[in-house]
């Protein structure tokens, strides 16, 4: 349950962002989403007496440039395409993940890994239609699917990061460098896009940082309370989520070939993890 209502509130962070990216840059929502999470991140680590400066911080700054270009990237997506269709394309990280820790941190590089990664490439290629890209004829924009694409490589790339970090920080001093290398980062593009938002954006803005802290708490405890491989699987729920608001909110419609992208994209995932539960169990 908990991990459920961890992909629901972060359904409706996609949700806030698609709203308010009608009407204010995506400078200014990446701004507020880390002025909110710098403010309870260091909240938290006052209130537990722990340094918020942690060891590996050429490590720590670099997952937080990845988290910012991750973030820049998917809140870019949503403003450009249907929530489902960025949400099935986001979902490639777990893949990607795996693919770079075995590259850069020489974890096992098993036959399931590249079988799954076989299958995620037909389920996005099946997302993005390249060749209707080409001739000029689908109905997704390029630069959408080129930001959606950028948020699960970099989203990868911070994830890796993080699986390095673990052995030499804490999860509260790795979540808090995202926004202390993202606000000061956003500042001044944030200043030169400023649009002064109405009382309603001002209100959508203070939403995202806020929804997005209560999803990273609900995934914390949820995970910690289940195996990795079950937890990943339920947070493939927040696809079901976009799909529901995107029909509800913005009357977009889900087509077949998203819907079948989208099976083997989660079902792929879902034959690594199982193998990696495996792994852990036996050993």
């Amino acid at each position: 349950m908990l991990l459920v209502g961890a992909a629901f509130f972060f359904s409706l962070m996609s949700v806030q962002v698609k709203l308010a990216g009608a009407h204010l840059p995506v400078e200014m929502l990446v701004l507020a989403r880390g002025v909110v999470t710098l403010v309870i991140s260091y909240s938290v680590l006052r209130l537990r007496g722990e340094s918020p400066w942690g060891n590996d911080r050429k490590r720590l700054f670099l997952r937080g440039f990845f988290g910012l270009c991750g973030l820049v990237s998917f809140f870019s997506a949503i403003t450009l395409m249907p929530l489902a269709e960025v949400t099935v394309i986001h979902y490639l990280n777990p893949i990607l993940t795996a693919l770079l820790a075995a590259a850069l941190l020489g974890e096992a590089l098993s036959t399931r890994l590249v079988v799954a990664m076989a299958i995620s490439i037909v389920g996005a290629l099946l997302v993005t239609q390249p060749m209707n890209l080409l001739q000029g004829t689908s109905s997704l924009p390029p630069l959408g699917i080129a930001a959606a694409l950028g948020g699960a490589v970099f989203s990868a790339l911070a994830y890796t990061t993080v699986r390095r970090l673990r052995l030499t920080d804490s999860p509260e001093v790795i979540v808090f460098y995202f926004p202390l290398v993202a606000v000061p980062a956003t500042v001044p593009f944030a200043i030169r896009a400023w649009v002064w938002p109405s009382a309603k954006g001002w209100l959508l803005m203070l939403g995202i940082g806020v929804v997005t802290q209560i999803a990273q708490v609900l995934m914390t405890r949820g995970l910690a309370m289940m195996p990795a491989g079950r937890g990943t699987a339920i947070g493939y729920v927040q696809i079901a989520f976009a799909s529901l608001w995107g029909a509800l909110l913005f009357a977009e419609p889900i087509s077949g070939t998203t819907a079948l992208g989208a099976s083997l994209i989660v079902g792929a995932t879902l034959v690594l993890t199982r193998s990696t539960g495996r792994q852990k169990r036996a050993g």
